[in-house]
């Protein structure tokens, strides 16, 4: 590999190419996305396959800090590089560097205003739940398995009543990362915390199969475990637990003990994100 870089990157080159990578991965295999000291992380392992490729030192930005657990249909980087390296040799190179656990969708230049978090007009994100009775090993590291009894209209109703502008504390963690918070784009509500004010544009539970129900959300921005709160939320309506009519009054708490419990992580993906410079998308299916 060390001969291989030595042809597709030079220290000598000064000037700087942004870029933008697209990143499929396996949530399972890292303790999140974010580095962390003695801990594997995706933006750590794809800081180290792009020094073995191109010898410099950068440290991607993700659109978004997934957790641990948490997977990615379509998370999105950008990095500056000094390196003239094509988009596809980069592409092959990196994908031969990282783990298989985590993949490079696409590679391109972008402009040199872009920055994946900061340019994110939107996200999609979507929470995966099997239904059948047995669910198979091979499916299982990538869905909460819950087949008890569940009231979808309700949950669909209590869905659609996130729509909108809120302020989302009860849905945040207790210990909200206010570091990987963005700044609200939206008119602020006087009376919402802006950190945790977010616009909520879709939100919609779908059959996606016969044991597979999934939940489909897309923000402006989210809070840290805002999705698993939502949908810990929604499952509590279901069960009978918690009512549609229940969320208004969470939601004026402010509270996070207002609201239900965390689902697990390994149900959850980041689907796409959305720039202004792309037309708006559904999400990316997994089969």
């Amino acid at each position: 590999m060390t001969s291989q870089v030595s042809s597709l990157a030079s220290s000598e080159h000064t000037a700087t190419s942004n870029w933008k990578l697209v990143l499929a991965y396996d949530g399972g295999a890292f303790s999140g996305w974010q580095v962390q000291p003695g801990r594997l992380t995706v933006q750590g392992s794809l800081a180290h396959a792009l020094e073995r490729v191109t010898g410099e030192q950068v440290l991607p930005q993700g659109s978004g800090r997934t957790d641990a657990g948490v997977h990615a249909l379509a998370q999105v980087t950008s990095f500056r590089l000094r390196a003239p390296i094509p988009a596809a040799s980069l592409l092959r190179a990196l994908n031969r560097a990282l783990p298989a656990s985590v993949r490079v969708l696409s590679a391109e230049t972008a402009p040199d205003h872009f920055h994946a978090r900061h340019s994110a007009l939107s996200k999609w994100y979507e929470y995966r739940l099997w239904r059948g009775e047995l669910c198979p090993p091979w499916t299982a590291p990538y869905v909460y398995a819950c087949n008890w009894p569940l009231d979808l209209q309700a949950m669909q109703l209590a869905a659609s009543m996130i729509v909108g502008l809120h302020d989302f504390r009860s849905f945040a963690a207790s210990d909200p990362d206010l570091a990987g918070r963005t700044a609200l784009k939206d008119q602020q509500s006087p009376q919402a915390s802006p950190s945790c004010v977010r616009r909520v544009k879709t939100s919609l539970w779908e059959q996606a199969g016969p044991d597979l129900l999934r939940y489909q959300v897309q923000g402006s921005g989210f809070l840290h475990h805002m999705v698993r709160n939502l949908v810990g939320t929604l499952l509590a309506i279901g069960r009978g637990q918690l009512a549609p009519s229940d969320v208004p009054r969470i939601l004026a708490a402010r509270n996070r003990s207002a609201a239900g419990p965390t689902a697990p992580a390994q149900g959850l993906f980041l689907a796409s994100v959305e720039y202004a410079a792309e037309p708006a998308a559904s999400p990316q299916v997994l089969p």
